[in-house]
């Protein structure tokens, strides 16, 4: 499966921001499907995932309550609207694809990976 994740752009902090991230290839409804992020000189931090027909998600815990998944497999995209952003939300957002039986937050259990779009929020 392909992924083409889009939407980033630069923000201000408490703005609010839409990724989607557009899955072509294989079934898509096959995957969960996860975001994760990483920053200049970080390691890649799990972001949050959802389950292969959305009716569950799980989120890291530095974006519980501002962060919230879902997908619309009719169009084999996954969104990812993050409102209340903060400065430290800034990295470049990758979605990714498992065939995993739950969701999981260890990017080694994803196989597929779009390219990464960057978000950036200023104070």
């Amino acid at each position: 499966v392909q992924l083409q994740a889009s939407g980033g752009g630069l923000v201000q902090a408490g703005d609010s921001l839409r990724l989607s991230c557009a899955a072509s290839g294989r079934t898509f409804s096959n995957y969960v499907i996860g975001w994760f992020r990483q920053a200049p000189g970080k390691e890649r931090e799990f972001v949050g995932g959802i389950s292969r027909r959305g009716g569950n998600a799980d989120y890291g815990d530095s974006v519980k309550g501002r962060f919230t998944m879902s997908r619309d497999n009719a169009k084999n995209t996954v969104y990812l609207q993050m409102n209340s952003l903060k400065p430290e939300d800034t990295a470049v957002y990758y979605c990714a694809a498992g065939q995993v039986y739950y969701i999981d937050d260890v990017p080694a259990s994803y196989k597929y990976w779009g390219q990464g779009t960057l978000v950036t929020v200023s104070s």
